[in-house]
């Protein structure tokens, strides 16, 4: 497994992490408990040693999962979580209203986005009750509310520090500017953004940004939510609770023009004996200034999968071909 560095934080992290937002359940069509410690287990077991939730994950679910996975094994993992999407709060910004199975514009739960010092606190503090953990690794902002100032975030977060509650600060879903805004007043190690081979935009901003200041990338969605995989093809058929067939981007013409994307790197992926997540996955941590990759997975054969992608070593050609297929594909909105 490829080891990095998060940002100047001395921290060494697995290229590949496991991504827990399916484990939560929300949007995803539930949760398996046992099938989700199995999966948190073997990632470990393969060498994965970044485990990312958030509060928001099934609203405490994915984190009360991680924490009873981890509980053994704490010295062989870095925890990662985040802070700032607030439900039944009444500061920040909205953000959407949900029920506990999904986004829905009449749902009961209305969740706002507040980074506060004193929301951040609490935040954290049920946080690490829910992890049963005493220090989190790497402690992020998940949205940016534009009603609090960085530095008050950012002094509240170098607070939990100096308390030996986190020892990492990073943001998620931050502009070049907010991060900009944030270094004013602290450093940070790490940012998350959305990335994929079919999602490029923060090449233009944030990862420009984050190669000048030595932040860790953490590219969420590298498999855009499975589309990626090989395994969703124009027939699946989702579960009940399941967000993505209600996006444009999982329309059966959408899922055609990605299989036909995919079988143009198998060549590539029967020279590496990998599968095509797997290929899809290394691709992502191949690209200049992404430093890891977070995957989610549900069972253990998902996490033995992904874990082996930290593993594969693309040729100059390898990443030339893959990028003239993606190139002739065209915008896969």
């Amino acid at each position: 497994m490829k080891m990095r560095p998060l940002g100047q934080s001395g921290i060494e992290a697995s290229a590949v992490a496991l991504g827990t937002w399916a484990i939560g359940g929300w949007m995803w069509g539930g949760t398996e408990d046992k099938a989700a410690v199995d999966a948190i287990h073997a990632g470990i077991d393969a060498g994965i040693n970044l485990i990312d939730t958030a509060p928001i994950y099934g609203f405490g679910v994915s984190e009360q999962v991680v924490g009873r996975a981890i509980a053994d094994r704490r010295d062989q993992v870095l925890i990662a979580t985040k802070c700032g999407m607030v439900v039944g709060g009444e500061k920040g910004r909205f953000k959407t209203r949900s029920t506990a199975h999904q986004i829905d514009e009449n749902g009961h739960l209305e969740i706002r986005i507040y980074n506060g010092p004193q929301s951040v606190r609490q935040e954290c503090e049920l946080s690490l009750k829910r992890l049963g953990v005493e220090t989190i690794d790497l402690y992020q902002t998940h949205w940016q509310d534009g009603t609090t100032a960085y530095e008050d975030t950012m002094a509240a977060l170098l607070d939990l520090i100096q308390q030996g509650k986190i020892r990492a600060i990073g943001v998620c879903n931050a502009t070049a500017a907010e991060m900009r805004a944030y270094e004013q007043a602290g450093p940070l190690d790490t940012d998350q953004e959305k990335f994929s081979m079919i999602d490029r935009a923060i090449e233009a901003d944030q990862l420009p940004h984050c190669r000048e200041k030595n932040i860790a990338m953490l590219a969420y969605s590298p498999l855009a939510m499975g589309l990626l995989t090989g395994k969703i093809g124009p027939d699946r058929q989702f579960s009940q609770g399941d967000i993505r067939p209600s996006w444009p981007r999982f329309s059966q013409e959408n899922r055609r023009r990605v299989a036909d994307l995919l079988a143009a790197f198998q060549p590539i992926a029967d020279q590496h004996s990998a599968t095509l997540a797997q290929l899809v996955i290394a691709w992502t941590i191949h690209q200049p200034g992404v430093t890891h990759a977070l995957c989610g997975a549900r069972d253990r054969k998902q996490a033995l999968e992904n874990a082996k992608a930290g593993t594969i070593d693309l040729s100059t050609e390898d990443l030339q071909t893959m990028n003239d297929a993606i190139a002739a594909a065209g915008e896969i909105v």
